[in-house]
């Protein structure tokens, strides 16, 4: 069985995101969509929402599982079983990180491969920085994200400015 981990913080989780979701999912047998918990982010949505998140975008694939995590990838990876690290590429300057972060990977366990997929075009200029930037300033997310996260990224924005 090929089974892989597509990590990631998804903090929103982007129609780029989805897109490498539903393309991996097509040829691996087993995908686990790794939630990264990461104590030095300051995160927008909480660990257990980011998961909620992907499970609502991915109830159709039966293939597909979300788990959160925290520490090293390649532990992690192992925990699951997997052999295999799917890394989304949008430009060249990300895959200069994903490069050296896919041989650390390696180096830490010599049996982790990693598989880049580039993003669909219409893509390309998406991350969640943008994502969270553009929604902080009012801006219409529509295309950003699944339709279904629009008003969920758009009330969380609300819910900070009124606690300011």
């Amino acid at each position: 069985m090929n089974k892989a981990v597509y990590p990631g913080s998804f903090d929103p989780t982007t129609n780029g995101h989805l897109d490498i979701i539903k393309r991996a999912s097509g040829f691996i047998d087993s995908l686990v969509v790794g939630v990264l918990e990461n104590p030095s982010k300051n995160s927008l949505f909480s660990i257990r929402e980011r998961v909620e998140h992907i499970k609502l975008l991915t109830e159709d694939l039966i293939n597909v599982e979300v788990m959160p995590f925290s520490g090293l990838l390649c532990d992690f990876v192992k925990k699951v079983d997997a052999k295999l690290v799917i890394r989304g590429l949008r430009a060249v300057t990300d895959f200069e990180y994903e490069f050296q972060m896919a041989l650390t990977n390696r180096s830490l366990n010599e049996n982790i491969e990693t598989l880049f997929i580039p993003t669909s075009t219409q893509f390309l200029y998406l991350s969640s920085s943008v994502v969270k930037e553009v929604a902080m300033f009012g801006g219409d997310i529509s295309g950003m994200v699944p339709e279904v996260l629009k008003n969920i990224i758009v009330d969380k924005f609300k819910e900070i400015s009124r606690k300011k």
